[in-house]
């Protein structure tokens, strides 16, 4: 059972914490009726276990303290109203704990200012982030060995999130949807909490390395492969050998690590491919189809469909529908 926190600091803007929280259990919900056991233990938590109070004026009550929390595989962080200087001298034993859970693999999201725990935990030197447009000049002082990237509204290092404010949280959240659940899941979430279809993760963020929950080195390399040679006549007997492992080993392996098997990996890879093509290109359905390593139009119709809960022809529509225009 994955484990998600979210951390509750006094003078927070809680939308930080209340969007993801209900997309994640919009996401369980969904899973579930698609028939996908993998429940969520979401955690509210608070330095020391106390309510805090919410810029709005709301106290926010925790589920437990700090130091009672498990170890997590995803953990929000969420911004601070103005300076966040006065919560930053109180948090030594949040940036401890931080750092403890980054060494231990958990995925770290933080939004706004919230991403000066991330910088002051020395979690971020060298690597790159985003806050707040209004907080740049002082977070490019207060932490100079942090790639500031001022033109993004989200910045990714390994397992580190940044979000510049909680439309890009939300992105990210999908995102992370996506690595638990599969692209069916974090459509029907996207389609549910924005009424708009939003570009890809993949094309807005600043990433460096790719981001996988779950431990196996060999299969992250893997699947790395398999997004690199997508577009080709992939055989995964030959992938496995790649890999020095048995057919079976492979598929054992990379189903115990992502909960797919390659085939569904390789589908979903294939899948998220003609959906940026349809969004962004005017290629013909039949030759995304081709292009994303189909010669069958309706196999690959059928496959879109089951993924997305829509056709190639009907999704380039609902697209190119819902983007802005003038008319003159």
């Amino acid at each position: 059972m994955p484990t998600v926190t979210f951390l509750l600091i006094d003078q927070m803007l809680s939308t930080g914490t209340m969007l993801p929280l209900e997309m994640l259990r919009g996401a369980e919900s969904r899973a579930r009726a698609e028939g996908k056991s993998t429940p969520l233990k979401l955690i509210t938590a608070s330095v020391d276990g106390k309510p805090v109070r919410s810029r709005s004026g709301f106290n926010l009550a925790p589920d437990m303290a700090l130091a009672q929390v498990p170890d997590s595989d995803i953990i929000y962080l969420p911004a601070l109203w103005r300076n966040p200087r006065p919560a930053l001298k109180r948090s030594q034993p949040l940036l401890d704990w931080l750092s403890d859970q980054a060494s231990k693999g958990a995925a770290i999201s933080a939004v706004g200012t919230g991403v000066c725990f991330l910088a002051e935990a020395g979690l971020l030197d060298g690597k790159p982030a985003t806050t707040h447009w209004h907080y740049f000049d002082r977070f490019a002082a207060d932490y100079p060995d942090v790639k500031l990237k001022r033109q993004y509204f989200i910045t990714q290092a390994d397992k580190l999130f940044c979000a510049a404010s909680v439309n890009a949280l939300a992105d990210v959240t999908v995102h992370l949807i996506r690595q638990l659940y599969g692209p069916s899941v974090a459509s029907h979430v996207e389609r549910n909490f924005s009424h708009e279809i939003r570009r890809p993760f993949e094309e807005i963020a600043y990433s460096e390395g790719a981001v996988h929950l779950h431990p196996d080195e060999d299969i992250v390399q893997a699947q790395t492969w398999l997004k690199q040679h997508c577009s080709e006549d992939v055989k995964l007997s030959e992938v496995a050998k790649t890999f020095d492992m048995s057919v079976r080993s492979f598929n054992r392996r990379f189903k115990l690590a992502t909960g797919q098997t390659p085939l569904q990996y390789l589908q979903n890879v294939r899948v998220d491919m003609a959906r940026e093509l349809l969004q962004s290109s005017n290629l013909s359905v039949n030759e995304i189809a081709e292009k994303v390593g189909y010669q069958d139009m309706g196999h690959f119709t059928a496959l879109f469909k089951k993924f997305l809960s829509t056709t190639p022809s009907e999704y380039r529509t609902t697209v190119r529908a819902k983007l802005f225009r003038v008319n003159t």
